[in-house]
């Protein structure tokens, strides 16, 4: 009797197998690599630097940076946070308002310490280190890869500088960074969270999902992506973290905490106009494409409800083949399509899905290789060709967009529905070829 071995690609691949991520272990051995230390540290180190600079020229760095240390010091000043449409410790160049919740406020405090330049080199360093940090955790969490995947795969040391450098080239990822937001970090208390402590069975399970909900309330869609995937303990104590947070301010500012629950969350006026190019949620989109039709808000909200069916079915696949970071990948990108405001530098999940595409691509040149070939590429240019940047927007421009317009305008939500809508074509008709062989019948 002969024993079949199964082609690169198929789903041998997909077996779950036992994780190969040792965080500790990778730190140890980066610590005895001085060239790879240096390598890691330089574009934190030149960012603080930057900063230092900044402040000494009076640079405009960072507008959500200045927001967030303006938000820290009003907190520290016992001042209202969310009365005015801007914040008096705000620099001229930054008067934007606070839409973050009371907590955020909270956590933003070391900002404060700080000059407004110097915070937005600190934030960045962190937010740099952060995005390695997500790429290693990554690139440990995939299964082995195929016979002809790419050999340097093998290194993750030397895969995780080589991604650490290229991903800077990402729109969402420099737009983070130019901003001065909190994106990676966020980015990576959910991948560390997720990943590796409750992977793990630690009992810390959930509480780094908890803090970042508290800072951007979107990354409580991982609560439940938690408690889908087993994992209830650390759901239930990723929500107690959150509520918490949330009973904290509750007692330090109970005006700024009931008037945020009650009024701000619901008013996204302050957050932007909603059908403008930069929102890439459907609810941008539905706005856009129904020129601010009364019903649009409502109706993106129908069509999340719908999605949520095959996104759930998708996120579990994923899960019990034993493919978490895909499985995770799931729950990012639908909180994303479902947000009613999701900026385009909110899109950082592209790193960890870049990631995961080029580990899955073969050496081989047969004719699905390619096909492998140009669907990662694909993904790739949507999230480095700045379209957004490039078409005419703003002024109710997008209203008024020409249909190849609207299709590259909305490329940041396309992406995940079609890459979507590819899998589960393939697995179909797999499963069709698969009843319809000879040994089957």
């Amino acid at each position: 009797m002969t024993q079949s071995v199964p082609a690169a690609g198929s789903e041998q691949f997909l077996r779950p197998t036992p994780p190969r991520l040792a965080l500790r272990t990778s730190l140890a051995r980066l610590s005895m690599r001085p060239r790879s230390m240096l390598l890691l540290s330089f574009v934190p180190v030149l960012a603080i630097a930057v900063g230092v600079v900044g402040w000494l020229l009076d640079w405009r760095l960072g507008v959500d940076n200045a927001v967030y240390r303006a938000g820290a010091l009003t907190l520290l000043h016992g001042d209202p946070l969310y009365d005015a449409s801007t914040l008096a410790p705000e620099p001229w160049w930054a008067l934007l308002p606070f839409t973050y919740p009371p907590t955020a406020a909270l956590l933003f405090v070391p900002l404060a310490l700080v000059p407004t330049q110097v915070a937005w080199g600190i934030l960045t360093a962190i937010s740099v280190l952060a995005m390695a940090l997500v790429i290693r955790v990554a690139i440990g969490s995939l299964p082995k890869p195929a016979a002809d995947g790419p050999r340097w795969w093998s290194s993750p040391a030397r895969a995780t500088l080589v991604f650490s450098v290229l991903m800077l080239g990402l729109e969402p990822v420099w737009r983070t960074i130019f901003l001065g937001q909190i994106n990676l970090i966020l980015m990576a208390l959910v991948v560390l969270d997720v990943l590796v402590v409750t992977a793990r069975g630690g009992r810390g399970g959930g509480i780094m999902v908890g803090v970042a909900a508290a800072v951007k309330l979107t990354p409580l869609i991982f609560v439940v992506h938690l408690f889908l995937t087993g994992k209830r303990a650390d759901a239930v104590r990723a929500l107690v973290t959150f509520v918490g947070l949330q009973l904290l301010m509750l007692l330090l500012i109970p005006g700024d905490t009931i008037r945020y629950w009650t009024k701000t969350i619901s008013d996204t006026g302050r957050i932007g106009p909603v059908h403008w190019a930069g929102n890439q949620s459907l609810n941008g989109l539905m706005n856009r494409v129904t020129d601010l039709a009364p019903w649009a808000s409502k109706a993106a909200i129908g069509v999340s409800a719908l999605l949520a069916v095959p996104a759930i079915w998708l996120m579990l696949r994923f899960h019990r083949r034993g493919q978490a970071l895909a499985a995770l990948l799931v729950s990012a990108f639908f909180a994303l399509l479902a947000s009613p405001i999701s900026w385009s530098h909110h899109w950082v999940w592209a790193v960890p899905l870049v990631v995961l595409l080029i580990s899955r691509l073969p050496q081989t040149g047969t004719a699905r290789a390619w096909r492998l070939w140009f669907g990662t590429g694909a993904v790739i240019a949507v999230f480095i060709s700045c379209v957004l940047l490039v078409l005419p927007n703003g002024r109710n421009i997008e209203l008024h967009w020409k249909f190849w317009q609207g299709v590259l305008g909305n490329a940041y939500i396309l992406m995940p529905l079609v890459l979507a809508a590819v899998l589960v074509t393939r697995w179909a008709l797999r499963r069709r070829a698969r009843v319809d062989s000879p040994a089957a019948r």
